[in-house]
């Protein structure tokens, strides 16, 4: 999972592209870059490991000079978390100059790049699917262009063609010197991709494209809308928009792990709140514990914070229960999800959470958390629950289990590593400690989100049902991807 931003301004953009990395930083801990461009037609790029505000010095800002940039945030799903060279952007000098930052997952990486080497004669220096996205799009804008100038439809023409040889998921902001921004989306529409305008202070419309409704709206931005499933956005130097549905059959089919984990409470994407998504899930998630929990086994409910934190306040309402904070998170720690290897978020935990025991001693605690993946920060905070006392510890999570791997841009690999797999609920509830564990029905995950929106009709759920909306996932295709990931 990653961030991205991209913007066309009437003045330097690149303290406003930091400030919206800032916002997006949930999104990833790895790696983090920013790249602008002068009207020239000059690239500036910096880029480095870590989170954004240790990324950056007083020096890369100065030099990021120009209208138009774009920035990225990282978490690793290919390649090497701990390889700055894997470090977004990417960039490739014809035609013209394109630097592209990617959020998502490319499925048949290993096709594309026999492809480039055998047939378009493209060198690749990493194993990151970035870079074969950026020279998948440089070839095909190379082969769009008839003469010298550059416009929307040869632009367009491309990106049509990238849609028929990329699979998979793929937000996208592409700058291209000396003519403006691209941006496109998957067919599906699975990783969010959102535009918003404002104009200047010297007159004028400036644009910016990015992940979360939030970064456009802390920046004094309207939101316009989200980019359509196919659909490619580029906004020239002068500030014109110009939009082409790209894809053939586009098929709005977005994520369902945004909404329950990684998205900000306060971004709407594809139409619908996630903070109010977060409320419908707790609403559901109270009527499958009343089903599934003995009467009076409940004394106060707890969330893990903080992206459980809406769905607790649900349950608790109409269970009738107490609500209480009975961990408080240390707020420089990462989000432990998307650590790079399972040592690090095992040790994280008890890092990021302490119990507080006044909360917890002599109570029948029902702990509320939106999903369990692997289990190791699950099985730490049940602990760390006892430790401070807890007569008795309910688990639930307001996801459904997470049997199959998420290969569309979320670090879920190996079916090895979910503590779902292949096990029963009371399997995992004595695998994870606890006396009572309760899970999210699938079909109630489903209404929670799209009840928000009549404008999406279905959702990637993959992780949990196994269905890839793609069409294009084999297993033969997982057993490669859990047999070449980092762990």
């Amino acid at each position: 999972m990653c961030g991205i931003v991209g913007m066309v301004g009437r003045g330097p953009v690149n303290q406003e592209i930091y400030d919206a990395l800032l916002l997006l930083q949930h999104r990833g801990q790895d790696s983090t870059g920013i790249a602008t461009a002068e009207r020239s037609g000059i690239f500036h790029i910096a880029k480095a490991k870590g989170q954004v505000r240790e990324a950056f010095r007083t020096r890369d800002m100065r030099a990021l000079l120009g209208e138009i940039g774009l920035g990225h945030v990282r978490y690793a799903t290919k390649g090497t978390a701990s390889n700055e060279e894997e470090a977004q952007p990417f960039y490739v000098n014809a035609p013209y100059g394109i630097v592209l930052v990617h959020n998502g997952n490319l499925t048949n990486t290993r096709e594309l790049t026999q492809e480039l080497f055998h047939k378009d004669r493209r060198h690749l220096n990493t194993t990151s699917d970035t870079e074969l996205l950026v020279n998948v799009l440089a070839n095909e804008l190379q082969s769009s262009i008839s003469g010298l100038e550059l416009g929307p439809d040869e632009v367009f023409q491309a990106v049509s063609r990238v849609h028929e040889r990329v699979e998979g998921s793929y937000a996208t902001i592409a700058l291209i010197a000396g003519y403006g921004l691209l941006a496109f989306r998957d067919p599906f529409g699975i990783r969010p991709l959102i535009i918003g305008t404002r104009v200047s202070d010297e007159g004028g419309y400036e644009w910016i494209v990015g992940s979360e409704s939030l970064i456009l709206e802390n920046a004094g931005f309207e939101v316009v809308r989200d980019v359509e499933p196919g659909e490619a956005v580029f906004i020239d130097l002068e500030g014109h928009l110009h939009t082409k549905q790209c894809a053939e059959a586009p098929q709005l089919t977005p994520c369902s792990f945004e909404y329950v984990y990684l998205a900000r409470p306060d971004s709407i994407m594809n139409g619908i709140s996630v903070y109010e998504a977060r409320l419908r899930m707790g609403e559901r998630l109270a009527d499958t514990i009343a089903k599934y929990t003995p009467a009076g086994s409940i004394d106060v409910v707890m969330p893990i914070p903080d992206s459980s934190r809406p769905a607790a306040m649900q349950v608790a309402r109409k269970l009738g229960l107490e609500y209480r904070e009975g961990f408080y998170k240390n707020r420089y720690v990462g989000r432990t999800f998307i650590m790079p290897g399972q040592a690090v978020r095992k040790k994280s935990v008890r890092q990021k959470l302490n119990a507080m025991s006044s909360e917890f001693k002599g109570k029948n605690v029902l702990l509320i958390d939106d999903s369990i993946v692997r289990g190791t920060t699950s099985k730490e905070i049940i602990q760390m629950a006892r430790d401070a006392g807890a007569k008795s510890v309910t688990f639930a999570s307001a996801a459904p289990p997470v049997r199959f791997p998420h290969v569309y841009g979320i670090n879920m690999p190996s079916r090895q590593e979910l503590v779902a797999h292949g096990r029963t609920i009371p399997e995992i509830a004595e695998e994870l400690g606890a006396d009572y564990l309760v899970y999210q029905e699938v079909s109630d995950l489903k209404a929670a989100i799209l009840e928000g929106s009549p404008d999406v009709e279905d959702l990637d759920m993959s992780c949990f049902d196994g269905r890839y909306v793609t069409g294009t996932v084999s297993d033969e295709y997982l057993a490669w991807v859990e047999g070449s990931q980092e762990s």
